[in-house]
């Protein structure tokens, strides 16, 4: 909400009045200011959120103290992460003075001399080189999107080990006078302790003996790698299609493929979202990426997955069976706000054939217009987490940070994702009729 906030009064203006900066106007300067401090909280520690969230429910899956559970997550993902700011600032001799050397040696940093490449004159030069190791500064990259696959590795690992020891009764047991709340605390000790302890070890020996740390080697080898291949049009199209088959046989598509969807696309929002409030939109296109979870809801789940709600638009138009209009004046409302669960089981277009060939190619087309619209530079990349049940059209012009050519891909995305479904209604009043 509040990075969105800050789209609207800090960058929507700009695409429309030259030389607008809200920085520079009253009570705008101050909003803006006061997002980044909530921005601080949410966004920038949101792989932190997300370790104690996925240790809390794995714990209580397994019937333990859910709570601990949580903690122990976090402190599994903490304790591999860096606390240290590395950085190298080659001066020139005697530009620093004697307070500022005195103040940086204090503060953890090593101030030596060396020869470094001049490249305007091609000649090796004497410089004063400034190395930053000072200990106890938490890396926030770190502890953003960045962090949910460690999470989920280490995270993991962690919870899974203290459960099963809580379950095995493998804990401190108080006499019957301590109260509750005090016992539930001491059991999780033995167990917790363990799990950070495995975790812990397993971090010593890899930094060791790669000399990198344990997240920074996942998101290298694996997230990175994850995260470019879902910019591609077949990983976007796979997804796609995936979804819409579990949704034709009744199960939940975007559920079952949550762990894809939120993990992958999902992780590279939250890049964006935070590459824009660092820079605004070009800083998305230049270092983010172009299609992310919320571009699926911008341009081809209008209504719901399948884009449903021109389905029903279409029915009201075309459709002369009773039992449809019925089901298209019910969902219409709900629809709206992107539920379409009344038409999927109402209609229904679950295990119905002659909604299968539209209910899947529809959002295959849509899909593909808006990626490659996106693509093309003809609209901006999704750089916002805008909620899933806000209308279409307005969800597309959110979550692009204003960008008021997405609700125009979006329109055409439904236009022709009526043209598909209307073929398939007019057909239905046939088979009413037979």
């Amino acid at each position: 909400m509040a990075v969105l906030l800050n789209a609207i009064i800090r960058d929507l203006p700009t695409q429309f009045i030259d030389g607008y900066d809200a920085n520079t106007i009253p009570v705008f300067k101050e909003i803006i200011g006061i997002n980044g401090y909530v921005w601080n909280g949410t966004l920038a520690i949101a792989g932190l959120m997300f370790a104690f969230s996925l240790g809390y429910n794995i714990a209580r899956a397994y019937g333990v103290n859910d709570l601990a559970g949580g903690l122990v997550s976090v402190g599994a993902l903490i304790q591999g992460i860096a606390f240290s700011a590395p950085a190298t600032v080659n001066l020139e001799p005697g530009q620093l003075g004697e307070k500022a050397t005195e103040l940086l040696t204090n503060a953890g940093s090593v101030i030596s001399q060396t020869e470094v490449l001049d490249t305007a004159t091609g000649n090796m030069k004497l410089v004063e080189q400034v190395t930053n190791n000072a200990w106890g500064w938490l890396k926030l990259d770190h502890l953003n999107g960045n962090a949910f696959f460690t999470a989920m590795i280490l995270g993991f690992v962690a919870v899974i080990i203290f459960a099963k020891l809580m379950n095995r009764n493998i804990t401190i047991k108080m006499p019957e006078q301590v109260p509750p709340a005090v016992s539930k605390a001491f059991a999780a000790i033995i167990p917790a302790l363990v799990a950070l302890y495995a975790v812990g070890m397993f971090n010593y020996f890899f930094t060791r003996f790669t000399d990198v740390l344990f997240i920074d080697w996942v998101q290298k080898t694996i997230a990175d790698p994850l995260l470019e291949l879902s910019q591609g049009f077949g990983a976007v199209m796979i997804i796609t299609v995936f979804i819409q088959l579990f949704w034709f046989f009744g199960i939940h598509g975007m559920n079952v493929l949550a762990p894809a969807l939120e993990g992958i696309w999902g992780v590279a929002q939250i890049k964006n979202v935070n590459l824009f409030n660092e820079g605004g939109v070009e800083m998305v296109k230049e270092h983010g990426y172009l299609w992310v979870r919320g571009s699926f809801d911008a341009f081809s789940m209008f209504g719901g997955s399948g884009g449903t709600i021109v389905l029903i638009i279409a029915i009201l138009i075309f459709s002369k069976r009773a039992d449809y209009k019925t089901i298209g004046k019910l969902s219409l409302g709900p629809g709206i706000f992107n539920i379409n669960e009344p038409v999927m089981f109402g209609l229904p277009i679950v295990l119905n054939p002659i909604m299968f060939v539209p209910f899947l190619l529809a959002p295959i087309v849509t899909t593909a217009i808006g990626y490659f619209a996106t693509i093309n530079g003809w609209v901006d990349p999704v750089s916002q987490q805008v909620v899933w049940v806000t209308p279409p059209l307005l969800l597309s012009f959110l979550a692009t940070g204003a960008d008021w050519r997405a609700p125009v891909v979006s329109l055409i995305c439904m236009i022709v994702a009526f043209i598909i479904y209307a073929p398939f209604v007019i057909a239905a009043n046939k088979m009413e009729e037979q």
